[in-house]
């Protein structure tokens, strides 16, 4: 053995024999036990971040412990497309060359990424393996290969043909900076300051109040929207406003009247206790109109500029200015709160404002499917841990809307709907001629002057009225058809990929690994991602996908904070495995790690097991001198004999190491069983730096019965090796290879360890 332990020496080339041996192929086998892990798919084009390096580590400890056990393991890799953030990196891209999406018709756009991401892909699979991910790189799976596709759109079609997608208008989460609706589940929310307009209201003399007032006054943030409300709404506990209910005032800028309903959603504490109405742009007017049958009424389009009345044309911004000058003429301000503070929508990714529009999109009805998902958990048949995160998983089932599974995106899966032109004259498209200049209308108007075969090959967008005729398929159906250009929201595709991995529903892998044994994945996307497995899973297969659901906290930044570019306290994993190894980062972090909860980024650990590896490495190099000196003093070589030779020669303290290896083995085995992964790799650390090292070697050093000694040393380190080969699987590899002889079976496909059940 080398002086010193280097990593760099020896990560990639263990890797490479463990790939030329293919130790991490599964095989589908009767006679084992199966047990499988689906890798959460990082995404394909970008590079791991330290929750990705956390779940590789976690996952790989549990997949060679399995292996070890004797089960047959299957820990299925993968990418992601990650549509929308793909894209955008893509467009940040292009951003700079002075370009942008608009320059391109979609399939040239989507052909773009594809090199994009492709020519980027590599690292992530490299960076996989630098972390000594034991996957079946055989099996590995892209969520654009064709399968994927195929599964994706037939999954849509059933839904469909089920009753369970439908097309409809409704109030979506709209980024006018990124073109594309979200979901509740991609929408977060910022707290900001905007002035706060309180209005007057003159009541009409047709409807008078009971109470006789003349006016009411109602406290908005948007006068920009009032010249298209119709309604007004106060909450019939109101005592103080309830009364106006069955009332009418009239618009502050149109005249026309407006009736005043009960809302119960509106909040007798929030301005004045009287709010408008807008259904088009406000999730909770959205809902009364629908229940009430009012009208909705779209004022602002996909460029955020307004439609129509007095600021049409105008930006949102520009528009309120506008709306507030004129209500201030119309002497309709009371007052102005200049500082009120609320919340107001954000897509979770630039954090940029996003507005309630009411647009056509394809949906998902939930009430099918989230019963049996929160059955599965009631039932015991899924489990998560730690337990007390289940909840949050409960309560988005709970009070989940229908899903909205469409993107105004070009990177990701189309959606499988064609319309026949000839019987869809009012749908709208945008396309580039054959100059590269953008042309936009109805197919009525352009079909004039451009040949359909023009529109198709230049197609940017479609925008299909939500009662158009259409047709299910994922080839054209004819000549006169265009295609939707709508994607699927990726975790429509994502929410399938137990599914997609396994080739549901014919292969044998997914007869004999399907439901996989226990997911891994970051507390975050709870509600996101696991949420939509588990109702694909049951819906198609009857099963949720996986036994078991674990998840882990995340890792902020060393002091404390979540970690940020701009910050500057960004931490890049693979500057820790160049200069540390793979194995002291994932111990590292397994130590750092409590069950679901956040913890900082874990260097000081990262430093220490730095050494122990250095430590571990040092002991079989001393092992090895003490063994040479035995051969040089006794003039022989060692026999090197089994404990059961050896049970009437043994020692009290050869007795002891025996004991409290198995005392170890028992915990770690309990440990790892319940997922409390620290407590497992702090009891095998603490025994082998202590209890054999710092206790067990130094005494053999003067032990009379050396042969009795190196003996029981040799043994109990090398099950000490395969206990702690899957939290370091690189540096026990090496050791392995270099103590053994058996250079054929490397340590990755050894028997774990069994009690030497002394006491």
């Amino acid at each position: 053995m080398e002086k010193k332990y280097n990593h760099k020496d020896v990560e990639a080339k263990i890797y490479r024999m463990w790939e030329e041996k293919e130790l991490f192929k599964a095989k589908v086998d009767p006679k084992k036990k199966p047990y499988c892990i689906i890798l959460p798919p990082p995404n394909a084009s970008g590079e791991m971040h330290t929750g990705n390096v956390l779940m590789i580590a976690i996952e790989d400890l549990l997949i060679r412990w399995k292996r070890l056990m004797g089960y047959e393991v299957l820990w299925l890799p993968g990418t992601d497309h990650a549509g929308f953030e793909t894209q955008t990196t893509y467009e940040r891209k292009l951003a700079k060359q002075g370009k942008s999406r608009l320059d391109f018709d979609r399939q040239t756009l989507y052909n773009n990424i594809w090199d994009f991401v492709h020519e980027n892909k590599s690292l992530i699979e490299n960076q996989i393996r630098q972390m000594g991910a034991s996957v079946d790189w055989s099996r590995y799976t892209f969520t654009l290969d064709p399968f994927s596709l195929k599964l994706v759109c037939d999954t849509f079609e059933k839904m469909h043909a089920d009753g369970l997608i439908y097309r409809g208008d409704y109030v979506v989460n709209y980024s006018f900076k990124w073109g594309t609706t979200f979901s509740d589940a991609e929408t977060s929310y910022k707290e900001v300051s905007d002035p706060l307009y309180y209005i007057r209201y003159r009541l009409s003399d047709n409807s008078p109040s009971p109470k006789g007032e003349q006016e009411i006054v109602i406290a908005t943030v948007r006068p920009e929207t009032i010249f298209i409300d119709t309604h007004i709404a106060v909450n019939p506990k109101d005592e103080n406003h309830s009364h106006l209910i069955g009332c009418k005032a009239l618009n502050p800028i149109t005249g026309h009247e407006m009736e005043i309903i009960e809302g119960s959603f509106v909040d007798p504490a929030f301005g004045t206790g009287i709010v408008k109405l807008t259904p088009a742009h406000d999730k909770d007017d959205f809902q009364v109109a629908l229940a009430q049958d009012l009208p909705i009424i779209n004022i602002i389009d996909l460029q955020g500029l307004i439609t129509q009345g007095p600021q049409k044309g105008m930006t949102i911004k520009k528009a309120r200015k506008s709306a507030v000058e004129q209500l201030k003429d119309l002497e309709r301000i009371e007052k102005i709160d200049e500082s009120y503070k609320h919340m107001v929508p954000v897509d979770y990714r630039s954090g940029d404002y996003i507005e309630n529009l009411v647009l056509p999109n394809w949906f998902v009805k939930v009430d099918g499917l989230r019963n049996a998902a929160l059955e599965s958990i009631k039932n015991g048949e899924m489990k998560i841990y730690p337990k007390w995160r289940q909840l949050t998983y409960v309560r988005w089932l709970e009070n989940m809307h229908d899903w909205a599974i469409s993107r105004q995106v070009v990177w990701g899966i189309r959606v499988p709907v064609w319309y026949d032109s000839s019987k869809n004259p009012n749908i709208s498209v945008t396309f580039l001629d054959s100059g590269g200049q953008a042309v936009s209308g109805t197919l009525s108007e352009i079909l004039g002057s451009y040949t359909l075969k023009e529109v198709l090959s230049g197609l940017q967008t479609l925008r299909a009225p939500k009662n158009s005729e259409y047709v299910i398929s994922q080839e054209s159906p004819g000549e006169n058809y265009v295609p939707e250009t709508d994607t699927f929201d990726t975790w429509f595709s994502s929410g399938q990929w137990p599914l997609i991995t396994l080739k549901y529903p014919d292969s044998e892998d997914f007869k004999y690994f399907y439901p996989t044994s226990v997911l891994e994945t970051g507390w975050e996307i709870v509600t996101r991602w696991i949420s939509r497995m588990v109702m694909f899973g049951i819906y198609l297969t009857g099963k949720p996908p996986f036994a078991d659901v674990y998840l882990h906290g995340h890792v902020r930044a060393i002091d404390g904070r979540k970690m940020s570019k701009s910050l500057g306290n960004h931490i890049i994993p693979s500057d820790y495995i160049e200069q540390y190894g793979a194995d002291a980062l994932r111990m590292g972090l397994i130590l750092g790690t409590a069950m679901g909860r956040d913890f900082n980024f874990p260097q000081d650990k990262i430093l220490a097991f730095r050494n122990f590896a250095n430590k571990i490495w040092n002991m079989a190099r001393f092992m090895g001198v003490l063994e040479d000196n035995y051969n040089q003093e006794e003039g022989k070589e060692l026999t090197i004999y089994s404990i059961d030779e050896l049970k009437s020669l043994l020692q009290p303290k050869d007795i002891e190491i025996l004991v409290g290896f198995d005392a170890m083995l028992k915990y770690v085995d309990s440990s790892l069983k319940k997922y409390r992964f620290a407590d497992a790799a702090n009891s095998i650390y603490q025994f082998m730096w202590k209890d054999l090292a710092s206790d067990y070697l130094e005494d053999a050093k003067g032990r009379l019965d050396k042969d009795v000694a190196l003996s029981v040393l040799r043994s109990v380190y090398l099950e000490c090796l395969k206990v702690l080969h899957p939290f370091m699987p690189f540096v026990t590899e090496e050791i392995w290879q270099n103590l053994t002889a058996e250079k054929e079976r490397p340590l990755a496909v050894q028997s774990w360890p069994k009690p030497y059940k002394m006491s």
